[in-house]
């Protein structure tokens, strides 16, 4: 087994929280996505007040020509779970964002060099939805040695049984930590 990377910095990734929410079911997820969302904004104020990076890891949603901003824009004047989240979880000035096609953050984006950039070893995985693209992206950032903490709290499934079992196989495959993120005393983790 490879060594795991020299204790670096820690970056907030947000996935897929700024969402149209025009998808099968998205009634169903809405209400523990606002949830999410909201612990999340609070884990993010920490995360700015630390210095930690904040990234936006997002669908394009099969649309190659858009840009992130545009889909903040859209997704804030939306009613509902889209405009909701978005207003909570805008992005500050010095907030990064990717588009990502598919599922993980990291496949077919620049995130791998984002993070090296940052000088990044630790990754706090947050968002939409913990058994599919919040997964995907903590499974690629394990196989690629980052350490990961998945905040219970700030994500969200269609089902609170989708988000305990997602979130136990995490904790038992990827090593992650699980723990929720309010009440946390850390950002980090001890090495």
């Amino acid at each position: 087994m490879a060594p795991r990377r020299k204790a670096g910095r820690t970056a907030l990734l947000l996935v897929d929280f700024i969402n149209l929410f025009e998808f099968a079911n998205a009634r169903q997820l809405a209400p523990r996505a606002i949830r999410a969302a909201q612990c999340t904004a609070r884990l993010k104020l920490r995360a700015a007040a630390d210095d930690v990076p904040c990234i936006y890891a997002n669908d394009n949603f099969g649309h190659w020509s858009s840009e992130f901003s545009a889909l903040t824009a859209q997704c804030a004047r939306k009613p509902g779970a889209s405009g909701e989240i978005a207003r909570i979880l805008a992005p500050a000035r010095r907030d990064l964002s990717v588009l990502k096609p598919r599922h993980s953050a990291f496949y077919g984006t620049p995130l791998e060099f984002l993070l090296a950039e940052l000088r990044v070893t630790r990754l706090i995985v947050t968002g939409l939805t913990t058994d599919i693209c919040v997964f995907a992206t903590a499974q690629d950032g394990y196989v690629r040695q980052y350490r990961v903490w998945v905040p219970a709290d700030c994500t969200a499934s269609f089902t609170p049984a989708f988000e305990r079992d997602s979130l136990r196989h995490m904790g038992r495959t990827l090593k992650a930590v699980t723990r929720n993120a309010r009440g946390a005393k850390a950002l980090a983790w001890s090495d």
